[in-house]
């Protein structure tokens, strides 16, 4: 199992993770698109690196906006898996 990481460990990762911020025990982000096929075209490209890492975020979709929030569950807060697939995410955003 992976160890939770401490919050000053959380919040000095956060400094390399522009936009996402720390909502209780998860990381989140909200990313906007130009439209509703930007989203879900953003969606389909998490499904590759989330299965390779065996992590899965949790998805929320609206029209052109797709919240993501990302904790392990197992470990009850936030892991080093967490910050490694917020970074994947992040760059698949701005493609």
């Amino acid at each position: 199992m992976a160890e939770r990481l401490s919050p000053a460990d959380i919040e000095a990762q956060l400094v390399n993770l522009p936009g996402w911020k720390l909502v209780g025990n998860r990381l989140e982000q909200t990313f906007t698109f130009k439209d509703f096929l930007g989203s879900i075209a953003f969606v389909n490209r998490l499904v590759d690196p989330a299965e390779q890492a065996g992590h899965h975020p949790d998805l929320s979709i609206s029209w052109n906006r797709v919240t993501v929030c990302l904790t392990t569950h197992d470990a009850g807060g936030i892991t080093q898996k967490d910050i490694d697939l917020a970074k994947v995410i992040s760059d698949l955003a701005v493609v």
